[in-house]
């Protein structure tokens, strides 16, 4: 059934394609399942159906899926502490976890159930999802791989636990307010969230600021300021194997909420500001770290997860059961055997050194059987091949907030440096290199040299990555100790970017080659046999015409926009960012208007193009770059010359749930960026796997899409990664392309003198001069410009032939299986962490565990209890 809001009739056709998926409801289950919904209503909510709104029916249905997550969570929970296995800690400051009801019912298998039984109680799904908050703790790509990689843990039956920060507030609000970006607070916690568990008795005291002092010969961290960190637990369902894994989130609280004094004192505001300031860690989604207080805040933020999260993994590793016959497990050299560390991207990246400090300072190790410990427990993901991205503390801050922290770095580094030295002596331009502190005007700590030097892997997320790596950002890194280097492509979970996102084509897939591909997505490439089948070729024409008009009717109810649903559906979403080029997007718009006002009676290919993504508040550029997208939609869309040949759509507020309802309905996705910029992308395999075309650079994952799909398949453009040094070494000038290329002349003088903001001809000469001045175009737009423009004309003709295409695309969908989470993690388990992953399903929560005295029998976990759901904390 569509997810989207706007409710289509369903055919006979329809409904039999439902079932291949998800299956007959059974009576008895329908029955149960109104029962339950019926008694949270009552009991949880407090309402009956005469004063109960939909959000009430909404969070009855998710608390009714609770309950059946219940007894699998703690089953769990209780067969990890049965067996002790080496448990794997994905550390992330961002999590993207959009809605959660329909992905927690696919996994769990109980959509058709849920369906019915709100039909018969004349309620509709679909209207109830509306009322789900995303979960919008992530900026953008980073944070939903991390969504994407606890899905898969689960899958594969691992024991993974994500420990991330709930956020007061999310990633922003985008409103679009005459052209420009508004950010508006992402209140997403405002109705409550039915998914989370507070676990208050689980509360941990998080130290910051303070001083050092030497008492017997040791370092020790004194009159800090304790703030407390309150875990808020998530259940995370593997697909259709009764694993429940769990995201664990921190809340920052003050250690003390009110004063009296200050109270009686008539200092009201006095009484309550250390509450305030305390949890103002947690309070919003990365600030603005423009200010000296911005960048204070991120490093608290920073620490804070890492802190809490360190003493809760000591603590489950210290308490664990199996094969200890004293209370605690006191010895640590067994912790790497037992915990793998996965740090994502550098923001954790101050794990190195807390861990150095919980095991020296609080649990008395050696300093060399300590660091053996942190480094084979700890890896390390490297996202970005940018300089400029990679965090740098300045030892002042550092200094402030993590007096002890900043002396294990310096001694991090002297040991890491000695054997530098020794390694090769006399050669300081590789010890400066190395090092992890860098001169300068103003120390700064390198906190990716910390992760590398601190990990026993260091990662990347595409094959170009990965290398591109090895040769620029950390080449003296790679060159002392090549045997940490991997690459692990990204991937994306199928559940949610397929079978939950489109139905339609999941069911046309299933009709042909079964369902196994849901849980190994390599199956996908048996598609490849159908390709010339022409009953199959129009079931796929058909699936992704349907879904463009829902779509288009999506538009028009939300944007008010009116777009030709038999145009070719053009779509970029990600983060406004000038490296990811939507700038040449707007010069390829620009140049198809122009073609159309100059030659109005020729024939041109229906073309819709949609931009969507957040610039971040104070990147002045990118928030520039959407109005310029904006003024060239209103000068385009209400033209009437260019009729519905050509419309420009900018998407408000484009996050998960507006990606779930878009990229089913793409027929191109564009995947722009300049060559050697982009780590590796993953709208890029979503489009992919839902039978889109890409136009693309070889860059991040796109190389790979290419050399599973063929070169045939996809249309590739622009320079590569060697072309770009050539050009910069050279030496680089946009003039050059400007002045020789007509079209391009026309396009940058339009926006330079106001064509499309007549209103104030100057609004934008900063995006013309970004591009024009000596040293501008840094991501070499102008230069990639013409191979673009002559790419997008194959697009064109390709999309004159709708059969032709369309095999295309099937044969996509057959190359998209290596991008699936699923063998992303497979690979981090077997050649970074050292677990084995498994898709044998746990035994049903009614079945009682293997080996106990009531097994096969039901046990009082199966049935949901609160206060059973409480004891799991404890595992």
């Amino acid at each position: 059934m569509s997810k989207s809001s706007t409710k289509v009739p369903l055919t006979d056709k329809d409904r039999r394609k439902q079932i291949s998926i998800r299956g007959l409801p059974l009576l008895e289950n329908v029955a149960s399942v109104k029962k339950t919904f019926n008694r949270h209503l009552h009991f949880t909510i407090v309402k009956d159906r005469n004063v109960a709104t939909n959000r009430d029916y909404y969070l009855s249905t998710a608390y009714t899926v609770r309950d059946h997550l219940v007894g699998r969570w703690i089953r769990t929970q209780q067969h990890y502490y049965d067996t002790d296995p080496k448990r794997v800690y994905y550390l992330s400051l961002e999590y993207y976890m959009g809605r959660s009801l329909s992905n927690m019912m696919i996994n769990l298998g109980i959509e058709s159930e849920l369906d019915e039984s709100l039909y018969e109680l004349g309620l509709s799904i679909e209207e109830l999802e509306e009322f789900e908050e995303d979960a919008g703790l992530g900026n953008g790509g980073l944070g939903r791989l991390a969504a994407c990689f606890l899905d898969s843990m689960a899958t594969l039956g691992l024991a993974g636990y994500g420990y991330g920060l709930r956020y007061e507030f999310g990633i922003f609000q985008q409103t679009i307010k005459d052209g420009f970006q508004c950010e508006e607070p992402d209140d997403w916690l405002r109705y409550g969230n039915p998914w989370e568990v507070p676990r208050p008795e689980y509360q941990i005291p998080v130290n910051l600021y303070g001083r050092v002092i030497e008492q017997n010969g040791k370092s020790k961290w004194v009159d800090t300021k304790v703030i407390m960190a309150m875990p808020y637990d998530t259940p995370v369902p593997g697909f259709n194997n009764n694993v429940v894994n769990t995201l664990r989130l921190w809340s920052a609280k003050a250690a003390q909420k009110f004063n009296f004094q200050f109270f009686n004192d008539g200092e009201y505001l006095s009484a309550v500001s250390e509450q305030s300031l305390a949890e103002n860690v947690t309070r919003v989604l990365y600030p603005n770290d423009n200010y000296m207080q911005g960048k204070e805040l991120r490093l608290k933020q920073e620490y804070f997860l890492v802190a809490a999260t360190l003493s809760d993994i000591i603590r489950r590793y210290k308490h664990s059961k199996f094969g200890v016959s004293s209370a605690t497990r006191d010895d640590f050299n067994t912790f790497p055997d037992k915990v793998a560390i996965q740090l994502n991207d550098t923001h954790p990246a101050l794990t190195i050194a807390e861990l150095m400090r919980l095991l020296v300072d609080i649990e008395g190790l050696e300093w060399d059987v300590a660091w053996d410990v942190t480094r084979r427990a700890c890896a390390y993901t490297n996202h970005t091949l940018m300089p400029e991205a990679v965090e740098r503390w300045t030892v002042g801050l550092l200094e402030y907030v993590l007096p002890r922290h900043l002396q294990i770095i310096y001694y991090i580094n002297l040991r890491h440096l000695q054997e530098v030295a020794a390694r090769y002596p006399g050669d300081d331009n590789r010890i400066r290199n190395l090092s992890i502190v860098e001169e300068g005007d103003e120390k700064r700590i390198n906190m990716a040299y910390l992760a590398i030097v601190g990990s026993h892997v260091v990662n990347g997320v595409a094959k170009i990555h990965s290398d591109l790596l090895k040769t620029t950002l950390f080449k003296s890194f790679y060159e002392l100790t090549p045997e940490k280097f991997q690459n692990k492509t990204n991937g994306i979970t199928p559940r949610r970017w397929l079978v939950l996102s489109n139905p339609n084509l999941s069911d046309a897939i299933a009709e042909k080659i079964g369902e196994d591909w849901i849980t190994k997505l390599d199956d996908l490439k048996r598609l490849r046999e159908f390709v010339n089948n022409e009953a199959f070729v129009r079931d796929i024409q058909q699936v992704k015409q349907e879904n463009k008009h829902r779509l288009a009717e999506w538009l028009l109810k939300t944007q008010h926009q009116q777009i030709n649903p038999m145009s070719l559906y053009d779509m970029q979403v990600k983060r406004i960012h000038e490296y990811k080029r939507q700038l040449l997007n707007v010069l390829h718009i620009i140049t198809l208007y122009n073609r159309i006002k100059a030659k109005p009676d020729g024939k041109y290919v229906p073309r819709t193009v949609m931009i969507g993504g957040k610039a971040a508040p104070g990147y002045h550029m990118a928030k520039k770059i959407i109005k310029l997208i904006n003024s060239v939609g209103k000068v385009v869309n209400n033209d009437p010359i260019i009729g519905d040949r050509l419309k420009v759509v900018f998407l408000e507020n484009y996050r998960v749930t507006m990606a779930e309802q878009i990229i089913p309905a793409a027929d191109l996705s564009e995947q722009i960026s300049l060559a050697g910029m982009e780590a590796s992308g993953t709208s890029n395999m979503k489009f992919m796997l839902n039978g889109s075309m890409t136009i693309c650079t070889l860059d991040g994952a796109n190389v790979e899409m290419a050399e599973e799909v063929g070169d045939d398949n996809i249309f590739i453009f622009g320079m590569t990664v060697e072309d770009v040094d050539k050009r910069r070494e050279q030496g680089y000038r946009a003039r050059e392309f400007y002045e020789k290329n007509a079209e391009l002349k026309q396009a940058m003088d339009q926006i330079r003198d106001g064509f499309f903001s007549p209103e104030n001809p100057e609004l934008f000469h900063e995006i013309f001069d970004s591009l024009m001045n000596e040293h501008g175009d840094h991501y070499m737009l102008l230069a990639d410009y013409e191979s673009y423009i002559k790419c997008q004309e194959r697009v064109s003709e390709l999309f004159k032939d709708p059969i032709a295409w369309t095999k295309k695309c099937i044969l996509n969908i057959a190359a998209s299986g290596k991008f699936s989470s699923d063998r992303t993690i497979a690979e981090y388990a077997r050649e970074i962490w050292g677990v084995t992953p498994t898709l044998h399903p746990l035994p049903h929560p009614h079945e009682g565990r293997p080996g106990t005295k009531n097994e096969g029998e039901a046990t009082a976990a199966s049935h949901g209890s609160s206060a059973a759901l409480h004891d799991q904390a404890k595992k």
